[in-house]
């Protein structure tokens, strides 16, 4: 990449996309890619707030010398820790000689435990400040948001919240680097798959978050991937706060497991009923069609699920076992939920499923159903009373 871009003032982006990687932190698929956000404020002092992965440098450190044109890099700020984002900080301790690493007491733990550095360090704690010349920076814990040693770094003169992994999301950065460049129907789903992945786990801490900011005048919001949020940050915010608040849309996610077909047909017949009782939105997953990723990101979306799962070894089918797992891992609330399956020498599918929603705070709108065999109209019924009472559920 060879372009820098001006944020604000002499503040300027110099992130870089990555559409290389398959998954995010082994895990994750990212098809749409990925960018890692990095900022120099060039001032009377100079400062790098985070780095990017070191796969994807590419000529990163040349950028940043254009720059500086001949300058010192005095501070490097380090909002979070995670490879994704620390990945140049070795290669900027040794390249920029003296350059001040700036972050909390578990930054340095970490930076210890990966580099071994143990000089040129510069703790900093809640309301410190940092004074660049113009640019007067704040620091704000926060941590679990989503490592246990992140914060953010508000330059109080431009009102710039370098927010780290909050308010970021997966996809490439395709031309448009701020808000108001893009179309953020790109982006929303993505967002939403990213916040609910990796951040929903920590949802009360991102209040905590919001408590601390509150008060604060943010008129851009930098974070660490996707967008630079200059025109509109109050949506951004507000997607957030609402996603952190388990708030979701009229809607039912039927995920189901089927090895011959039975389960299937019960999860299309439920469907069918859902929408016979006024449910528009409507969407039905095949847990080992689909990643997990993805059944997360929709059930984060609308507030009814119901899960279904034929019985495997007298157990779950194992792809919605490790489903049922991420439900009680992810600890999601104020949801809705229904459980179906089916069998044919043995049980135990739905016996399962139900043992694990029992561990979640999530409310079973009816008994579950459990058929024997193949379905037919006469075992269905049951399932009309499920779909009848989802949907009561979710106009309430």
């Amino acid at each position: 990449m060879y372009y820098e871009v001006p944020v604000k003032g002499k503040v300027y982006w110099i992130g870089v996309n990555d559409r290389r990687k398959r998954l995010f932190e082994n895990m994750w698929p990212m098809d749409k890619g990925v960018s890692y956000n990095s900022y120099l404020i060039v001032d009377e002092k100079t400062a790098l707030i985070d780095t990017i992965e070191d796969r994807a440098a590419g000529n990163y450190i040349e950028r940043i010398e254009k720059l500086l044109n001949g300058r010192k890099l005095d501070y490097l700020v380090i909002n979070h820790m995670e490879p994704d984002h620390s990945g140049e900080v070795k290669a900027i301790f040794d390249h920029f000689k003296g350059v001040t690493i700036v972050g909390n007491n578990k930054t340095f733990k970490m930076v210890e435990a990966y580099w071994g550095i143990t000089e040129n360090l510069r703790q900093v704690e809640d309301g410190d400040a940092l004074c660049l010349g113009y640019h007067n920076l704040s620091f704000v814990m926060t941590p679990w948001v989503h490592w246990p040693e992140t914060m953010m770094t508000y330059d109080v003169t431009e009102k710039i919240l370098f927010s780290g992994d909050a308010f970021g999301t997966f996809g490439s950065l395709d031309g448009g680097i701020f808000d108001d460049e893009i179309n953020f129907d790109f982006y929303e789903e993505e967002m939403r798959r990213y916040y609910s992945n990796i951040v929903g786990l920590y949802s009360n801490m991102v209040q905590k978050a919001f408590a601390k900011l509150a008060g604060i005048d943010v008129k851009v919001i930098a974070p660490t991937h996707g967008p630079v949020w200059r025109t509109n940050p109050a949506k951004v915010l507000g997607l957030y706060d609402k996603w952190s608040k388990y708030e979701a849309e009229e809607g039912v996610v039927i995920v189901f497991a089927s090895m011959y077909g039975n389960t299937e047909q019960m999860a299309d017949y439920i469907a069918r009923k859902l929408s016979e009782n006024g449910v528009k939105n409507i969407i039905i997953h095949d847990v080992s069609r689909t990643h997990i990723s993805y059944l997360i990101n929709d059930i984060w979306k609308y507030k009814g699920l119901i899960v279904g799962s034929c019985a495997y070894t007298s157990r779950a089918f194992p792809l919605m076992e490790q489903f049922a797992r991420e439900l009680v891992h992810i600890k999601l609330k104020k949801r809705f939920v229904g459980i179906f399956g089916s069998y044919s020498w043995n049980g135990g599918g739905v016996k399962s499923l139900k043992e694990f929603i029992d561990e979640t705070d999530l409310e079973l709108v009816s008994e579950p159903v459990d058929i024997y065999g193949k379905p037919n109209l006469e075992k269905l019924a049951k399932c009309d009373e499920m779909a009848k009472n989802m949907a009561l559920k979710l106009k309430e």
